[in-house]
């Protein structure tokens, strides 16, 4: 089977918004479509340069998304990157997926001269974090939010 890794572009709306929608779905999160249409219309805009994404495509089909986004840091002269949403659908998990699209953001933040890449998932999420485990480095570090 072929896999193919290319950014999101507005041809993608369709195969996007329904793996993103498994996605939100996976985290028990709805969004209104306001949501769907800015976050969409962002990733395809070269007036938003810090927010992208990628579609993983299998043999022609959507089958993962990864959106990521470059953004300053305190302690740090370049930029940091962000991996937001990371998401392969159930049939395909286990096939490297994910990893072809975490790859893809490690790529494109050495491009953009950002060695720092960071992402967070929930403690339940145990497949995704068998293969975080091996791409990445654990921190120490409890995610707050505003109350």
């Amino acid at each position: 089977m072929s896999l193919e890794i290319h950014p999101i572009t507005p041809p993608d709306r369709e195969e996007w918004q329904n793996l993103w929608s498994a996605y939100l779905e996976f985290y028990e999160t709805t969004l209104p479509d306001a949501v769907y249409d800015t976050t969409f219309q962002r990733l395809c805009s070269s007036d938003f340069p810090r927010q992208n994404g990628y579609l993983a495509k299998q043999d022609g089909k959507a089958v993962g998304l990864v959106h990521y986004i470059f953004h300053p840091h305190n302690w740090k002269i370049e930029d940091v990157c962000y991996l937001q949403d990371l998401f392969a659908a159930p049939d395909v998990r286990g096939a490297g997926i994910g990893r072809a699209l975490i790859e893809a953001v490690y790529a494109a933040a050495d491009a953009n001269r950002t060695p720092s890449v960071y992402w967070m998932t929930q403690d339940f999420n145990t497949q995704a974090r068998t293969l975080y485990d091996r791409i990445g480095v654990l921190t120490p570090f409890i995610k707050y939010a505003r109350s």
